[in-house]
């Protein structure tokens, strides 16, 4: 009788990286500038034939708000957060628009997951470990936040409950 003593593999290590939606691509937001600025510029050609000068002048301001906001908006987009579940740790690590980065390291034992749900459908998710909450995944919209809670209390339980043979 021959014994067998190799053990399971652990599971492997999960990994996903949290990034805000942006459903203007680059393209379009060429686009959608362009079309502005040619409609600003064609009312702004109408009201300084009409005497109106001044008018033309506050469109030019508007469309340069406009894509200030919008370069605002997608600078914004370069904050990210990486979520690392290994054997006996979790980390969150954020990054910045400008590069810096923070990481955060929880014990897949203590951690717990909780996704708070307010009567309007707004959802918060944090992870809960000796009596501190950390909130996370800001940058997901509701039910991404609501699938990604699931997904990741899914993989910390298989964690808890793996125990290789002796």
């Amino acid at each position: 009788m021959t014994e067998r003593s190799t053990l399971p593999s652990p599971t492997p290590p999960f990994r996903a990286v949290l990034t805000p939606n942006r459903s203007l691509s680059p393209a379009g937001f060429l686009i959608l500038m362009s079309a502005i600025g040619i409609v600003s510029f064609a009312i702004g050609i109408a009201f300084f034939s009409l005497g109106a000068w001044p008018v033309a002048g506050f469109l030019g301001l508007d469309v340069a708000l406009i894509y200030y906001a919008f370069r605002a908006n997608y600078r914004a987009s370069r904050r990210f957060e990486t979520v690392e579940v290994d054997t006996d740790t979790i980390t969150i690590t954020r990054v910045q628009p400008d590069g810096t980065s923070e990481s955060f390291d929880f014990n897949t034992y203590w951690a717990r997951i909780r996704l708070d749900e307010e009567p309007s459908g707004r959802t918060a998710l944090s992870i809960i470990t000796h009596g501190r909450a950390f909130r996370f995944a800001t940058c997901l919209g509701n039910d991404d936040r609501r699938a990604f809670a699931s997904t990741l209390d899914a993989e910390l339980r298989a964690r808890r409950t793996f125990v290789p043979n002796a």
